[in-house]
């Protein structure tokens, strides 16, 4: 790291598979939106010799963003694979989205990757969702790296962001977070910005000038290493700290030189170790240029530090019956175990599906077993199918390469699995094997939506299965008891961007309706009635009469019907009739057109005719019963309470506390969670948590989390229960 001048570059417009895994580099890019992601993935694949001049592939297009709602909205919406060859190594760069609504995206990025690189702008900072997706990352010791962009803007200190990123992701120990390059800068400008130039390495006291739009190594002048002394004795002691040999640091205190080759050495095996995190920075080329500042130095990194997957733990591995299965980490002559990370849909090709492969080769027109499980929950269908693999290809832009075959360690492009779904795990037809499904955020804002007419009626089912195997954080409803086609999406953003693909992808045109809550009715006190049903029409007549009473049950007892008819005032085979009866009028409603729940409904007496009376004349009278004794008592409107549990930082807690209490909700209890952070659990009424994902998003400045589950229904108070009712007789 640090010592190579001027690597050759990869030959552009090339797809080669990777032999070995000690070859492979996986490595997902992350950070919030604008800090430049795709920027810096775009200025490393034009160093590597990937991508032109113009930082663009052979069609004309850019080699990360290259989807159209991408373009339209201006900031990344998917995960992108971007290879490139560097010094003999291959690197599989993931540019994930930063904006929140995205985080399946990156959760699928993670999955896919052995080390990330944090991107962290100069002029923005680090926000709490960076923070948070740190925490993640160590919690499974992912090793990683900083790169501070954005030095180009006024005010940006490349010192000052490095104590910020010290701060905020080494809390437990700040001396592991330290550059290795300083930013050397130029002439001032007239605003009075000296804009980076170059950069100095701290361990191999040279610098590396930029100026010029291609690397150029060079001796620091005798001004410039006492600015460097400083910073250089931190990072050797913060690396020596990380070193296995226990003797280093007394010698190095003892006034003894370290040898840079051993420095080197141990700052790598800390780097994969997930134990001592770089900081470096980086630009894109100017125009015309060959090389953006750092570019050179983040690709040693990459190649040098970042663990190969041979260094990664086997996935756990079971049979689709459950059985636990063992499989040794990353072999290429083992059983094959690989993973759907991504799926799209492309109108030329059909499905693609991007594959991880953790275990064993994959090669083109390759019978595979695909096993999908886990998701039931969302509107997927447990499956396991075998089919035929497609070609094998890489992708660039939207472009796609041909592959001969995908080792253990490295990712594909797969064509025409059609039925393979994001999460699903790929085994040989003949071992079936299902690896342990990753964790997705609850999707929790309701989009409830109708085709917009007859022929987007027939297409719609189909477009929303696709839709949800592509993407496994949105959830399909198909509510029975307010008949809505409900998307549950984790944002507004998100929710654009499914009608968008459903209207443009797959030519569905659908209108989106306010979203309804299970709202119900029950009985408050006693009420007693009389269903008369009699006609008489020539021929036969209706004849039935029955006399009820209704009276409220506790929460949960559902509809009751007890028979207390005595002398056979009403016969027996009518009996079934007037339940039938009354529970049809529970189901429709009594007041407002909601379900009736939470009853005893006793039949005491009623009277028969020996011609006119029948089943459907009982039902009838039933029903009307039930009507008669809703108008003489007063009627609960039970609207649906969630339990709501919110994870937010303790600096938010006062306002989520006060946000809930606004929603009508109660807080029933506070705990420390642990890192600064306070676990508030509350019951809220459902109707008043309908956007709660977005609005407390912006309460919390995006570190917030909360998941809900159904409590119970409760009644409604008197105000709103009126507005109800009034909205439904209009309706």
């Amino acid at each position: 790291m640090g010592d190579k001048a001027n690597a050759h570059p990869g030959a552009a417009g090339r797809a080669t598979a990777a032999d070995h895994p000690a070859s492979v580099r996986n490595v997902v890019l992350v950070g919030h939106s604008g800090s430049g992601k795709t920027t810096l993935v775009e200025a490393l694949a034009l160093t590597a010799g990937a991508v032109n001049r113009a930082g663009r592939v052979e069609d004309g297009g850019t080699v990360s963003d290259y989807d159209e709602i991408e373009h339209r909205q201006q900031r990344s919406v998917q995960l992108s694979l971007v290879p490139v060859e560097w010094d003999g190594y291959k690197i599989n760069l993931l540019d994930t989205p930063g904006y929140a609504d995205f985080v399946g995206e990156l959760r699928a990025g993670l999955r896919a990757a052995d080390a990330a690189l944090f991107v962290v702008s100069a002029s923005d900072g680090v926000d709490g969702s960076t923070r948070m997706v740190w925490e993640e990352c160590a919690a499974v010791g992912m090793p990683r790296a900083i790169v501070i962009t954005h030095l180009e803007a006024a005010r940006a200190d490349f010192e000052e962001m490095t104590r910020i990123c010290a701060e905020a992701f080494g809390a437990d120990d700040p001396d592991a977070v330290l550059p290795l390059y300083l930013p050397l800068h130029g002439a001032e400008g007239p605003d009075g910005h000296a804009p980076v130039t170059g950069l100095i390495g701290l361990l191999t006291q040279r610098l590396f000038d930029y100026s010029s739009g291609e690397r150029k190594e060079a001796e620091p002048g005798p001004d410039q290493l006492p600015l460097i002394e400083e910073a250089r004795n931190r990072l050797i002691e913060g690396i020596i700290a990380e070193s296995e040999d226990e003797t280093l640091m007394d010698r190095y205190l003892g006034g003894e030189e370290i040898d840079l080759k051993t420095l080197v050495q141990d700052l790598e095996r800390a780097v994969a170790r997930g134990t001592f995190f770089p900081v470096l920075a980086a630009a894109p080329a100017a125009e015309g240029a060959r090389q953006g500042l750092g570019t050179v130095e983040l690709l040693e990194l990459v190649t040098g530090g970042f663990p190969t997957p041979l260094e990664r733990e086997a996935p756990t591995v079971t049979t689709p019956d459950g059985k636990a299965r063992e499989v040794k980490a990353c072999d290429p002559n083992g059983p094959l175990v690989a993973e759907v990370v991504k799926t799209a849909s492309d109108p030329y090709v059909g499905r693609v599906s991007l594959v991880r492969v953790f275990s064993g080769t994959l090669r083109p027109d390759q019978t595979v077993h695909v096993s999908g499980h886990g998701l039931t929950d969302r509107g997927h269908e447990d499956h396991d199918v075998d089919e035929r693999v497609g070609a094998l290809s890489t992708p660039f832009g939207k472009q796609q390469r041909a592959l001969t075959h995908c080792i253990a360690g490295d990712l594909a492009c797969v064509a025409k699995l059609n039925r393979a779904e994001t999460g699903d795990t790929l085994s040989a037809k003949d071992d079936p094997l299902l690896m342990e499904p990753w964790q997705m955020p609850d999707p929790l804002l309701p989009l409830a939506i109708q085709a917009h007419s007859k022929p987007d009626e027939d297409k719609l089912s189909q477009g929303l299965g696709r839709l949800v195997a592509e993407d496994p954080t949105m959830r399909l409803e198909q509510n029975q008891n307010t008949h809505q086609v409900v998307l549950w999406c984790l944002g507004e953003a998100h929710a654009d961007v499914a009608l968008e693909r459903l209207r443009n992808r797959y030519g569905v045109q659908v209108d989106v309706v306010p979203h309804k809550v299970s709202l119900r009715e029950t009985f408050a006190d006693r009420s007693a009635a009389r269903g008369r049903h009699v006609k008489q029409s020539g021929g036969h007549g209706q004849y039935a009469i029955c006399e009820i009473e209704v009276e409220p049950l506790p929460n949960g007892s559902g509809i009751e019907f007890v028979d207390k008819v005595v002398g056979g005032a009403v016969p027996r085979q009518f009996i079934p009739s007037v339940e039938k009866g009354v529970r049809a009028q529970a189901a429709k409603g009594v007041a407002a057109g909601y379900p009736l729940i939470d009853v005893r409904i006793t039949l005491l007496d009623g009277k028969a005719h020996s011609v006119d009376s029948s089943d459907a004349a009982f039902q009838t009278a039933g029903a009307l019963a039930l009507r008669e004794a809703a108008a003489d008592a007063k009627i609960h409107l039970l609207e649906p309470v969630a339990e709501v549990t919110v994870l937010v930082g303790d600096d938010y807690v006062g306002a989520v506390m006060s946000d809930l209490s606004g929603r009508r909700g109660r807080v029933v209890g506070t705990e420390q969670a642990g890192g600064g952070r306070t676990l508030v659990r509350a019951e809220v009424p459902e109707i008043e948590i309908g956007r709660y994902a977005v609005d407390l998003r912006s309460l919390s400045h995006g570190t917030a989390r909360f998941n809900r589950s159904y409590a119970r229904h409760e009644p409604m108070p008197p105000q709103i229960a009126e507005r109800i009712r009034e909205q439904a007789k209009d309706a």
